[in-house]
């Protein structure tokens, strides 16, 4: 019976990758850029900025990614005055977005933080503007202190898009659970964690290897 839930697994659980990683690289690809942004705006002067940043990142890192993906789904069409629907890819990457977009950026705040106010007097002595400074003098050292932060949520990144079957998304668990069902049987779920473990598994090689490229700031 395992090599029939294997043949059975196979094809499903590379057709659920394609939902897995896309969701995993639109995640980080979008949340990231985003998140620095975020934390500047977290670190305004303006106090209005400051605490509507403030109370989104609150919301976001306060309830479950669960209930987001749930709401953005099913709830924007009951609120007043809103009444619209999101299609399901579109709530996905819209909850994994703004919750990821919000974790990163208070890792990316205490980063900007960890930086002695030193460097900036500097950089204005030697001529360059506010943005040239962030970009060339305190970005790439924020972004060598807050790597083995933002790996470890990479990594929980690609566990927390098993969340996506809740809306009825065909990644690698929900074929899991389809051959589990058709077999009764737990092996696929067991199956499905190795594949887990090897992303993981060339997601700390690579982030290794970023880790590796800061070395010079040491």
């Amino acid at each position: 019976m395992e090599s029939k839930i294997f043949e059975m697994l196979v094809p499903m659980t590379l057709e659920g990758l394609k939902t897995t990683l896309g969701v995993f690289v639109v995640t980080l690809i979008a949340s990231i850029p985003l998140s620095i942004a975020v934390a500047k705006l977290r670190m305004s002067k303006n106090k209005i900025i400051s605490g509507i940043t403030g109370i989104y990142i609150y919301i976001m890192r306060g309830t479950p990614l669960l209930l987001q993906l749930m709401f953005i789904f099913f709830g924007f069409y009951y609120v007043p005055y809103i009444g619209c629907a999101f299609s399901r890819t579109q709530a996905i990457f819209t909850a994994f977005i703004l919750n990821y977009t919000a974790y990163f950026a208070e890792i990316f705040r205490g980063g900007i933080d960890s930086i002695d106010v030193g460097q900036y007097e500097a950089s204005q002595v030697l001529g360059l503007s506010r943005t040239r400074t962030f970009m060339r003098v305190i970005l790439p050292q924020v972004v060598k202190n807050v790597l083995p932060s933002i790996g470890n949520e990479v990594i929980t990144l690609v566990k927390d898009t098993s969340l996506v079957y809740i809306l009825g998304a065909g990644d690698i668990l929900k074929a899991a659970k389809s051959v589990s069902n058709r077999y009764s049987a737990f092996s696929p779920y067991i199956y499905i964690g190795f594949v887990y473990l090897a992303i993981t598994a060339v997601l700390t090689k690579v982030l290794d290897k970023i880790e590796s490229k800061y070395n010079y700031y040491r």
